[in-house]
């Protein structure tokens, strides 16, 4: 028996903004404060499953994304991947990084190599603004 989709049967994190094609969530990751992913609404499980203008739309939201994290967090640097062997449905991850993260510089899926970071607290606490800067960068586009 296969098992259901979870980016099917559920929003996949807290939801920022939502079209017909795509949505962009939140994910509640305590280590990542402002790791969001991009997922294509439909169940389809490669970008080239997609029509040439719904990745380009798909890959503006992605961008978008990028743009709107490093205004607000203030990353050393952001990781994009779109795996989905775990999950084989398209989505991206938006993921900002740090040099104190506690995985850095490998992969976030990877092993810790250090010390959770004294400034974590103070990511999070700017979660909030993340999240009214993501919705109001989407209401002023055409996404």
């Amino acid at each position: 028996m296969t098992k259901p989709c979870e980016l099917c049967s559920g929003d996949g994190g807290e939801v920022l903004h939502r079209t017909e094609k795509y949505r962009v969530v939140l994910i509640d990751d305590a280590q990542y404060p402002g790791f969001c992913r991009v997922i294509w609404n439909a169940h389809v499980k490669e970008m080239t499953d997609l029509s040439a203008a719904d990745r380009n739309i798909f890959m503006q939201a992605v961008w978008q994304v990028e743009t709107v994290i490093r205004s607000v967090m203030q990353p050393e640097k952001i990781n994009l991947a779109c795996f989905g062997n775990m999950t084989p449905h398209l989505h991206w991850h938006v993921i900002p990084r740090y040099l104190d993260d506690v995985h850095f510089p490998n992969p976030v899926w990877g092993a810790i190599n250090q010390e959770e970071p004294a400034a974590l607290a103070q990511r999070r606490a700017v979660l909030p603004a993340l999240k009214i800067a993501m919705q109001a960068d989407f209401k002023n586009s055409l996404n």
